[in-house]
């Protein structure tokens, strides 16, 4: 099981760290070297899910949709100085819900 949240912790800061280089390099005028760290690292977030050990490919990316969707509220409150209100917390705590019933349900 941790090895699982790992796994969803890496992938979920790679997608949202190399999407915002992206942003701030076409968005913010940065450096060309943040759009191509920017993609670099959106690869690999590409390859991360890969060592999930769940059977398929659609039960790991929607439980990791859940994961994304709360490590987004978390950068923005972290990275972009943006408080979360209480509707951003009722919504991050149903996606863990969500995630753990669709991770850890027993299943034949």
């Amino acid at each position: 099981m941790i090895g699982t949240i790992v796994l969803f912790l890496l992938a979920g800061l790679a997608e949202i760290g190399g999407g915002y280089l992206v942003w701030l390099w076409l968005r913010e005028a940065k450096p060309v070297s943040y759009g191509i760290a920017g993609s670099l690292i959106l690869v690999a977030y590409g390859v991360i899910p890969t060592f999930q050990q769940f059977p398929t490919f659609g039960r790991v990316y929607a439980a990791y949709g859940g994961v994304f969707v709360i490590l987004a509220v978390f950068w923005g409150w972290w990275v972009d100085r943006k408080t979360p209100d209480l509707y951003d917390w009722v919504g991050a705590l149903i996606c863990l819900i969500g995630v753990s019933i669709m991770l850890f349900a027993p299943r034949n």
